[in-house]
């Protein structure tokens, strides 16, 4: 196969433009001290607080021993403690911090900004069917 070849598949342009958008969220996230990533962690927290790792590690699609390692740096960062779970002492439960719940709007905001920029020129329609195209992609 051709490099052409290559870079002529949808795939390639995929991953030119989920390395954009990734490369766009870094450069707002660092403006909270957070890193691409940590931000999807406090996602699941903002969404149910107190989770364990495990739940953490099956919400992200990522292994328990990433989740330990972000942990640790968010933790270190004064945005989540952890806590034993009052019935079973062998599982630990990760709860926010005051400022943790403090990023939610700046975050929130930070994601807006994001995707008004990379769908600036898109109408309400294209934007309605690239969604439904790209739950469809995510469904495969």
């Amino acid at each position: 196969m051709k490099e052409a070849e290559i870079k002529g598949r949808l795939s390639y342009l995929f991953a030119r433009i989920c390395h954009a958008h990734r490369n766009l969220v870094h450069a707002r996230l660092s403006t909270l001290d957070l890193h691409v990533g940590q931000e999807m962690f406090l996602l699941n927290l903002w969404d149910q607080d107190g989770c364990t790792l495990s739940e953490m590690s099956e919400g992200l699609c990522v292994q328990q021993a990433t989740i330990t390692r972000m942990l640790g740096r968010i933790e270190s960062a004064g945005l989540v403690t952890r806590q034993k779970d009052r019935e079973d002492q062998r599982i630990s439960r990760v709860y926010l911090t005051g400022a943790g719940r403090e990023l939610l709007q700046p975050v929130a905001q930070i994601w807006e900004e994001v995707e008004q920029q990379m769908l600036a020129n898109f109408t309400l329609e294209e934007r309605v069917l690239l969604r439904r195209l790209l739950l469809q992609l995510y469904d495969n």
